[in-house]
């Protein structure tokens, strides 16, 4: 009986590790960034890069 609940018990412990992991891994991040540090890659200027594609299919 003793040994079942030790087990039961790591299980849950697992289960919850691997929720957690997976939690985090699909959680929305505030900044938008991969790393969520919120330096310069969290914001992206659509804008400029169609003027900098534009203005290397016109050279």
């Amino acid at each position: 009986m003793v040994q079942q609940l030790i087990i039961f018990l790591i299980f849950i412990a697992a289960a919850f590790y691997v929720g957690r992991l997976v939690y985090r891994n699909f959680s929305t991040k505030s900044g938008g960034c991969v790393k969520g540090c919120g330096s310069a890659c969290s914001s992206i200027d659509f804008t400029k890069i169609q003027k900098n594609i534009n203005s290397a299919s016109q050279s």
